[in-house]
């Protein structure tokens, strides 16, 4: 087991200690107040609003709730109760003391918690809105860059700034760069200039610079900021009123080798440095209209799947740093998955469960996204089918047995219509899509096979599968397919894997993961960064950062 203190991704808001949530109406408002002795780990203080994990896991678990809580909520509104701070961003100490692999980790949940804001704006009707009511550093306007708007305070010392660069030698983590540039249309050379401007950019030239949306003076930023609001929630189509679904605690066990929930179990061989995912299909009779899965409420199986799914993986991901292979497998009918997705794609317009397909959706992608090699075993007593083969094509290889002589025990998965764009990646592309980049000749021809069993010929012969061993070759082949990866390097493998996950056409989400794998995860292990005299470690302790000046 990883010998650092294990986190735990599950939280609710009786034990926040950073975000307060309010409502009223229409609008939710969610107010920063970081505690500065509320760091996840020792070593630092979360002052004037900088951020660790623990801030963000409290963000993602407050817009889960509602998400699924609220359904009556159609605006967010981030804001801070601190005077004249809004955010400062990532807390520079807790980097200074992290090891590189929880910086990486941290970073990517970050992002995935701000892409979460986006896909809820695209996919659910859910807006966010940024009060930036004070000054506003690096994470912190890259919090209000995920917004939909942004208004700043016009009181002639807040400013928006990404001062990465010049003060730590690094880049802004979670997708500052390219926000900027994408979503925000900010001009090149102004950009160049407010990325290495530490002191930043105030009142009216940060909205000429397209930097925020509007600016208010003090007496009147709260009800432009109100008057904005309503304005967004009148765009949504979330219900103006709902049956809420109150998250419950996952119910999980934790053991030293294994996670195990009502419908994902995970099992660690720690000396193959291997994991096992086993999904289980929904069995007895399962809701199928609106009034009975509002009664399951959080028990509804597709919703609860993606919460235990998602938690597991971020489990996984954080506190299993030297498993490297996931081995995902699935147990249970093939039907009961295909009468759950029928169910979904029936009443996907419902707020309900546009909210829970939201949900596997981002799941999903998160899995896309891990560091981790990923093979399916398509096994006797699997159900890869429907939202089930997602995790198959998601896959880097996926191995399905043949077992001709023996059709009536032979595994066999099964394409569904949530294979056809339900559940896109963050490319926009279904994963069949990806998987043949698009092109219409394989993509009819597993249109003509959906619904149907394809034993391990038939899926080979469509190209939905890697191999298809017999059973006197099963063991060995997948034994030594897995032996073989576990000894590559991991670095190595983290960028291959990312690198042809991703074949599709590039968009503003993909470029964000592609730079933090790429450009930051490279320029914080430099010893400008993090060397002795590196920019990052001399960070509040008076002395200048030495630079080797050699370009690379």
């Amino acid at each position: 087991m990883s010998t650092s203190p294990q986190v735990d991704y599950q939280t609710d808001p009786s034990r926040y200690r950073h975000w307060k949530l309010t409502f009223a109406g229409p609008v939710a408002t969610l107010t920063a107040d970081f505690d500065e002795n509320g760091g996840l780990r020792p070593g630092y203080k979360l002052k004037l609003n900088s951020y660790d994990l623990g801030v963000d896991i409290e963000l993602h678990d407050a817009v889960n709730r509602i998400r699924f809580e609220h359904p009556e909520v159609h605006t967010v509104v981030l804001t801070s109760a601190r005077e004249k701070v809004f955010c400062s961003g990532a807390n520079i100490f807790m980097l200074g003391v992290s090891s590189h692999a929880w910086k990486v980790n941290f970073c990517k949940f970050t992002n995935e918690t701000r892409n979460g804001l986006e896909d809820s704006s695209s996919h659910s009707g859910l807006k966010f809105l940024a009060a930036v009511n004070g000054a506003c550093a690096g994470g912190g306007y890259e919090l209000a860059l995920a917004c939909d708007e942004i208004i700043l305070v016009d009181d002639r010392s807040s400013a928006v700034s990404l001062p990465e660069v010049p003060l730590l030698g690094v880049l802004p983590g979670t997708g500052g760069l390219t926000r900027v540039t994408d979503k925000r249309h900010v001009r090149h050379d102004l950009a160049d200039i407010f990325c290495t401007t530490s002191e930043g950019v105030r009142g009216q030239k940060a909205k000429d610079w397209r930097l925020v949306d509007d600016i208010a003076k003090p007496a009147q930023f709260a009800a432009r900021v109100q008057e904005r609001a309503l304005q967004l929630a009148a765009l949504s189509d979330r219900p103006a009123a709902g049956t809420p679904v109150l998250l419950a605690p996952i119910e999980r066990q934790i053991e030293a080798d294994a996670l195990h929930y009502s419908h994902v179990t995970v099992d660690i061989h720690r000396a193959g440095r291997s994991a096992v995912f086993t999904l289980k299909a929904p069995t007895g009779a399962q809701p199928d209209t609106i009034s009975a899965i509002e009664a399951a409420g959080a028990a509804w199986y597709p919703l609860a799947l993606a919460r235990e799914l998602d938690d597991a993986i971020l489990s996984m991901r954080t506190n299993e740093l030297d498993i490297g292979v996931w081995l995902i497998k699935t147990a249970g009918e093939a039907a009961a998955v295909l009468a759950t997705d029928a169910v979904l794609l029936a009443h996907q317009n419902h707020w309900l469960v546009r909210e829970t397909i939201g949900l596997l959706r981002r799941t999903l992608a998160r899995l896309d996204v891990s560091s981790r090699s990923l093979f399916a075993l398509i096994e006797p007593g699997s159900c890869f089918a429907g939202t089930f083969l997602e995790l198959a094509l998601a896959c880097d290889r996926s191995y399905q047995l043949s077992l001709p002589d023996e059709p009536e025990r032979a595994p066999a998965l099964t394409v569904g219509e949530m294979n056809f764009g339900a559940l896109p990646m963050v490319t926009g592309q279904s994963r069949l899509q990806r998987r043949f980049y698009g092109e219409s000749a394989p993509l009819e021809a597993i249109r003509s096979h959906a619904g149907k069993a394809l034993d391990a010929d038939a899926a080979m012969a469509l190209g939905l599968i890697t191999s298809n061993p017999d059973d006197i070759d099963w063991d060995d082949e997948t034994r030594i397919a897995i032996e073989e990866r576990v000894s590559m390097s991991p670095d190595a493998l983290t960028g291959l894997e990312a690198n042809l996950r991703f074949n599709g056409p590039e968009n503003m989400f993909t470029r964000i993961f592609g730079r933090l794998t790429a450009w930051q995860n490279w320029i914080f292990q430099r010893p400008n960064a993090v060397g002795e005299k590196g920019a990052l470690k001399v960070y509040g302790k008076g002395e200048r950062a030495a630079f080797d000046w050699n370009r690379v």
